[in-house]
């Protein structure tokens, strides 16, 4: 519903869940994620247009992150720290690549959320460190290839994207997401272009990469430091 309606600018609470075709509201047992898909064969119970798959797949992939978060950080403060930022990123993996917008609606009370939560998470000064090397860091770097390129390179969505993700990871989170979000957009992204046929010029979403890149860091980036550290010293 979030992926859905925020774009749109549509209330996140009324009117409830319905059928985006024919506009049927749905009863509650036509809205239990996953299960009510497979009740009603994929296909709105009303006008028989088919349900897209994506809507059980999205249901799954929370179920997965938030049970990840439950395995990682047990019955805690933690657990509804990295719930709430999992379930973000989720949103904005997807508003982005079908939109190419992060909203503000996501990335700012995410920020708020972030700082709020740093003295029991991650620490008040590493929260700030991050907000500040995130949203400062892809600003400059925004600019500079903007200069460079002739057109813009990183829009606000990912500058502000990446300020909640260093409240929420520290500034060590914020280097393992911005690498691997480098990485993978500049594998997946040439590998789109040469598959579609598409010049260099076509505008790809960033943040789908670095919400990935994200997800590594919360659940693996100590043991990624720890690695790269007992390399660095031998």
């Amino acid at each position: 519903m979030v992926i859905y309606r925020l774009p749109r600018d549509e209330s996140l609470l009324y009117p409830p869940s319905r059928c985006p075709k024919c506009g049927h509201p749905l009863s509650w047992w036509e809205n239990v994620p996953i299960a009510s898909y497979f009740l009603l064969r994929g296909r709105c119970r009303k006008c028989r247009q088919p349900i897209s798959p994506r809507y059980p797949f999205i249901e799954l992939t929370a179920a997965l992150l938030l049970t990840s978060c439950y395995l990682t950080y047990g019955p805690s403060l933690k657990l509804l720290w990295s719930g709430l930022f999992t379930l973000s990123l989720l949103a904005v993996f997807f508003i982005d690549l079908d939109h190419q917008i992060i909203p503000d609606e996501i990335d700012l009370p995410g920020i708020a959320i972030g700082l709020i939560l740093s003295p029991w998470t991650v620490g008040i000064l590493p929260a700030l460190l991050g907000g500040l090397l995130g949203g400062g860091g892809f600003f400059l770097i925004g600019l500079l290839a903007t200069k460079a390129l002739k057109r813009e390179a990183l829009g606000g969505g990912d500058v502000k994207l990446m300020a909640m993700i260093g409240t929420f990871l520290g500034p060590y989170g914020v280097l393992i997401t911005t690498f691997l979000g480098a990485l993978l957009g500049a594998l997946i992204g040439s590998l789109w272009l040469r598959l579609s046929g598409k010049g260099r010029s076509t505008p790809i979403p960033f943040g789908p990469f670095l919400v990935m890149g994200a997800y590594v860091a919360l659940f693996w980036g100590q043991e990624i430091i720890r690695w790269y550290l007992s390399l660095a010293t031998g």
